[in-house]
């Protein structure tokens, strides 16, 4: 269907929502006859809306919907295209949701045009009550364990599996995409400390440096095991029900296969305050180690579980620094930069994770 795309919300009619639902086998002999959309979320790669929609008799399709869109600033969508983000969420969604035990949202349209990676539709159950996790508030040690759990599910499945690499799309061409990041992380990273001047702590300053003095070797396989990964795997991408459950995990725009444990340090890096890390830490990794046992991934010992832990600190640091130098600057954006590369830099120095990739 030549318009099965809607790239703004003013095209998110009630005739083309009849159009897709339809035909995705969602409405039988029911129109949408409302529409009313209100922005969505904090995300800077696309534009999310909450789409209110009624109907012109009763039917089981949803009275409310989340649409993800291209992003209206021209650079954060200049920069999506660059990185296939749009393409990695759409496909993520199309070939591998459906057979990884990690909770996501129903898809109750996806579209992308081939010939445009800027053009793209993603209709999407909407799972409020659940609420967006803070990356600024940061979460608590029984909501991180929930979320380090729901990782097991999206690693363990596709753990060391050889039929990834024929993911065009997820894999890329890596060994050009790590010359291409050992050229402009650098650069980045000057912007980034020019930028934030003012509000870098030493800590950063020590992390940072530990890390581009041996890019190259960082962003160098290991050769250990490797999997789909999320890789931004954050409190604002985690929707989190009242009990402190994992409702779902979304935007999986920057998937692609690696270290899972890159995953869970991400995550507990920023999640959690450096207090509450130190505390928990030890006991969250050792869960997640276990779930992957009991999910049948084996020959992963807790030596090397907990040395991919520690070299995934990076990880974090090196999402703030790009992102925040290749989206829109907001606000918000500054102060979760911000908060991430302090304590992604904090976890960096407490796990004394430069000595894994110094020669």
């Amino acid at each position: 269907m030549s318009d099965a795309i809607a790239i703004h919300p003013d095209e998110l009619t009630p005739e083309w929502l009849t159009e897709v639902l339809r035909a995705a086998g969602h409405l039988d002999g029911v129109s949408v006859t409302t529409v009313a959309t209100r922005p969505l979320g904090t995300g800077q790669m696309c534009d999310s809306v909450r789409v209110q929609v009624t109907y012109d008799a009763p039917t089981d399709a949803p009275g409310v919907l989340v649409a993800k869109l291209p992003a209206g600033d021209e650079t954060s969508r200049a920069t999506a295209v660059a990185m296939r983000s749009y393409e990695k969420e759409v496909r993520f969604y199309e070939q591998l949701a459906a057979d990884l035990p990690i909770p996501t949202p129903r898809v109750f349209h996806v579209a992308l045009d081939a010939g445009d990676l800027s053009r793209f539709v993603l209709l999407l159950e909407d799972l409020a009550p659940a609420t967006q996790g803070d990356q600024l508030v940061g979460c608590t040690p029984d909501v991180a364990a929930s979320a380090v759990r729901a990782l097991v599910g999206l690693h363990a499945p596709r753990w060391g599996d050889p039929a990834l690499a024929e993911l065009e799309w997820l894999t890329g061409d890596r060994e050009t995409g790590r010359m291409m990041l050992t050229m402009l992380l650098p650069t980045l990273w000057e912007g980034f400390t020019e930028r934030y001047a003012a509000d870098l702590a030493d800590d950063v300053h020590a992390a940072g440096a530990a890390l581009f003095a041996h890019l190259a070797s960082y962003l160098t396989p290991t050769g250990g095991p490797e999997t789909v990964v999320h890789g931004d795997y954050r409190l604002d991408n985690l929707l989190v029900r009242a009990d402190g459950g994992l409702a779902g995990v979304v935007d999986w725009q920057t998937c692609t296969v690696g270290s899972a444990l890159s995953d869970v340090a991400y995550f507990l890096g920023a999640g959690l305050t450096a207090d509450d890390r130190r505390a928990h830490e030890d006991t969250l990794v050792r869960e997640y180690h276990r779930g992957l046992e009991a999910a049948g991934v084996t020959g992963y010992g807790w030596d090397e579980c907990w040395s991919d832990y520690r070299r995934g600190t990076f990880a974090g640091l090196v999402m703030a620094v790009a992102a925040s130098m290749l989206v829109e600057r907001t606000a918000r954006g500054d102060d979760m930069f911000l908060t991430m590369a302090a304590r992604h830099s904090r976890h960096v120095l407490d796990l004394d994770a430069a000595e894994l990739i110094a020669p």
